[in-house]
């Protein structure tokens, strides 16, 4: 993963793998339309806490993780599996049209180990996205950075780094799962792979109920599959701005975004752009994404930016530093345990271009249910076996009133479309345009989009083990 400087917009970078933001790496026009990008799905080694630790990987021709290009451009991508496996890619944030999402069966078959399948559609907007497996190889890694660049910001002067977050065992998948269901892993809703137990953190929700906050121990928590034992230390200009997409790949841990010594402010969440919001500290739920913009001070020095564990002390990130900056080690566990991720930020967040308004047509109330107990999650009081489709038609304006009844906290991904927060516990307001909103235990958020994407579209907690075990459900367009 790397960084590029606007300045130098025409260069081409091989920091870390990650595909570069400059997007004539990839071939455009009339070029991208003969030759699709070929993207591998296949296996890989890194070392983790000392050891060899064998993941996944998204790889382009030449070694490079990830997707970088333009908005206005085709998406054109040929997904071949190397793996020994079935496997399947979501493209995260963006809106295919249905067949093309990327999701098993909804409609498209997994990938038998050495097919490949040719994804065509139009990039409508610019964006800070992800793509990952929608099973549980996700959490191995199978993972990276979908980045989608403005043509009108050519000119910005500004650097910008890309980071993507994960947890990471040493166990298997199944292993991880089957010690949160106390069973021998099956599952009774979607997915498959990487999973397992530890100690919870706990707290107390607004009713002063007892709230699990997190189910697994892991053996670390990455930032570019790196810890804070050998972070990736990204060089900047002094006196210059530098713009940090963040993307949270974990697969069952939230995080709080931490600038430490320096101002950010929050200037978009899932790719959507925001009134800016200032702070040092903004929260990160699994599946979302933000992008902060930072100033250098003028002087040399080092800053780390840190990703901290949701109610936890373990925490994860990276360095920005100036040629000159000295870099200091950061330890991988803070002193206090941060606090559980709450509504705050998300109230504060306006979008920056809002649509007329419209009156919703149909409003699907939706309730999140489960416990630790049997580890059994549901909507509605059904789980994806069960599941009873949440029906639209086109044209329709849709709000979906969500209202967290159990005692953990979900983040809810809507696929083929953007939407707006549009209340939080009872307050109306012109809230961001998301595709993933984090719902605390014992809160209630609504959500509303345009149906204008036909199809049948997975909506389900981003929690994977919480989607693997029943929470998922899907809006399906009828008439």
């Amino acid at each position: 993963m790397n960084m590029i400087t606007r300045r130098q917009f025409l260069a081409s970078s091989a920091a870390c793998g990650f595909a570069s933001a400059v997007p004539s790496l990839i071939a455009s026009g009339a070029a991208q339309a003969a030759t699709p990008t070929l993207l591998r799905a296949e296996s890989r080694v890194i070392e983790v806490a000392g050891r060899a630790a064998k993941v996944y990987g998204l790889v382009r021709e030449g070694g490079q993780q990830g997707l970088a290009l333009w908005a206005g451009d085709a998406f054109r991508v040929r997904l071949e599996n190397a793996l020994d496996a079935p496997t399947l890619v979501h493209w995260h944030g963006l809106t295919p049209p249905f067949g093309q999402d990327g999701v098993p069966d909804l409609p498209q078959p997994l990938l038998k180990p050495g097919e490949s399948f040719d994804y065509a559609f139009p990039l409508e907007t610019p964006g800070t996205h992800w793509m990952h497996a929608h099973t549980l190889q996700e959490q191995q890694l199978l993972a990276a950075p979908l980045i989608v660049s403005d043509p009108a910001e050519v000119g910005l002067d500004e650097q910008e780094v890309v980071v993507l977050l994960h947890d990471f065992s040493f166990k298997a998948p199944e292993e991880l799962l089957a010690g949160l269901a106390g069973s021998d892993g099956s599952m009774s809703g979607h997915g498959g792979g990487h999973g397992g137990h530890g100690s919870s953190a706990s707290g107390h929700g607004s009713g002063g109920a007892a709230m699990d906050i997190n189910d697994i121990e892991y053996d670390a928590y990455l930032a570019n599959d790196r810890t804070l034992d050998d972070p990736e230390v990204f060089r900047v200009d002094r006196g210059g701005s530098v713009r940090l997409r963040i993307i949270n790949g974990a697969t069952a841990t939230a995080f709080w975004i931490d600038t430490g010594g320096l101002d950010g402010e929050a200037i978009a969440v899932d790719g959507n752009p925001v009134v800016p919001v200032p702070g040092r500290r903004f929260p990160l739920g699994m599946g979302q994404r933000i992008d902060i913009r930072l100033r250098v001070p003028s002087e040399d020095g080092a800053w780390p930016v840190l990703a901290l564990r949701e109610g936890a002390v373990q925490r994860t990130g990276f360095i920005l530093a100036t040629a000159g900056g000295r870099v200091e080690r950061v330890m991988s566990a803070g002193g206090k345990a941060s606090t559980p991720l709450d509504l705050a930020f998300e109230e504060q967040l306006r979008a920056s271009h809002i649509p007329p308004e419209r009156p919703a047509i149909r409003t699907h109330p939706v309730v999140l249910g489960g416990t630790m107990e049997g580890y059994v999650w549901t909507i509605n009081g059904r789980t994806w076996d069960e599941r009873l489709p949440l029906q639209v038609s086109a044209g329709d304006r849709v709000e979906l009133a969500m209202r967290n009844d159990s005692m953990m906290g979900h983040p809810m991904h809507l696929h083929g479309h953007h939407f707006q927060v549009v209340e939080v516990n009872g307050r109306r307001f012109d809230g961001a345009r998301r595709d993933t909103v984090w719902l605390p235990p014992e809160s209630a958020v609504t959500v509303a989009f345009d149906a204008s994407n036909p199809g049948t579209w997975a909506f389900h907690c981003h929690h994977l083990y919480h989607m693997a075990t029943g929470m998922m459900t899907v809006v399906e367009y009828v008439g």
